[in-house]
């Protein structure tokens, strides 16, 4: 069986770490479309996704305190909040104590889709990872928790 190859440098005479990192970089892309097939299915995009995951942790928020919660500008959590309200997934309500501001809430859909995929993440981690001994669980969590802070390292 042919395997794919994501950084066509990497032959068969490559060197452990060469090899290693290609397989990481195809881990994160099958994990990546295996995620996304979940959220595709309910018409959400990742960063919709966000938004709703952030409100179900921390309940009815501002937009600008939405924003600053996953990251990223005002203008485009309105275009995410547009979407999501659209399609059904939250509403905008006015903010009891401060009449200029909107609060975004989970609707019953939201609330449904969010619990939906919080049982399909347990669902997956235990396909993927139930019954793996217990040393291979410690290994392999030890060297995730490595290469993210030397990922992190690398990007400061």
């Amino acid at each position: 069986m042919n395997e794919p190859h994501y950084y066509a440098g990497v032959d068969a005479g490559a060197g452990a770490s060469e090899r290693a990192f290609e397989r990481l970089i195809e881990l994160a892309v099958v994990t990546f479309e295996f995620m996304e097939r979940g959220l595709v299915e309910r018409g959400l995009s990742r960063a919709r996704a966000t938004v709703l995951w952030s409100l179900r942790r921390r309940g009815a928020m501002t937009q600008r305190e939405l924003a600053d919660a996953i990251g990223v500008t005002p203008r485009n959590v309105t275009g995410l909040v547009d979407a999501l309200e659209a399609d059904g997934f939250v509403v905008r309500e006015r903010h009891p104590a401060d009449r200029r501001a909107m609060l975004v809430t989970l609707t019953d859909k939201g609330v449904t889709a969010v619990v939906e995929l919080e049982q399909e993440y347990r669902d997956a981690s235990g396909r993927l990872f139930g019954g793996l001994p217990g040393d291979a669980m410690d290994g392999f969590l030890l060297t995730v928790e490595q290469l993210i802070e030397r990922i992190r390292h690398e990007n400061h």
